[in-house]
C-alpha cells in the first residue's frame, strides 16, 4: 500500500531507539528515550499560497528531520510505523 501526502504534508518512517545500550544491556520499550527522527518517504506537492502559486517543499524524500514531540499522526502500513505531519512540524533537516 503507498501513500501521497497532500498540501504541505509529509510522510515519515521514524528512526528507531536502541535497543541495547553500548554495554549490551537490553533496554525495554517503557524505559526507551523517543529521538523524535525520522526519514521522509513521501511528501505532498506544498501549499498554496494567497497569490494562488503552490509554495515549494523545503524537504524531499530521502531527508533525515528532526520533528515536534507531539507533530503528525502515527499510523501503520503494512506493520511499518510512519508519521503523518504537516511540514510546519519539522524543525530541521540533518547533514
Amino acid at each position: 500500500m503507498k501513500l501521497k501526502p497532500l498540501g504541505s504534508r509529509v510522510l515519515v518512517k521514524p528512526n528507531e531507539s536502541e535497543e541495547r545500550t553500548k554495554g549490551g544491556i537490553y533496554i525495554p520499550d517503557s524505559a526507551k528515550e523517543k529521538k523524535y527522527q525520522g526519514d521522509i518517504v513521501a511528501v505532498g506537492p506544498g501549499k498554496i499560497n494567497d497569490d494562488g502559486k503552490r509554495a515549494e517543499m523545503d524537504v524531499k524524500v530521502g531527508d533525515t528531520v528532526m520533528y515536534k514531540e507531539y507533530g503528525g499522526s502515527e499510523f501503520e502500513i503494512d506493520g511499518q510505523k510512519y508519521i503523518l505531519m504537516d511540514a510546519d512540524d519539522i524543525l530541521g533537516i540533518f547533514e
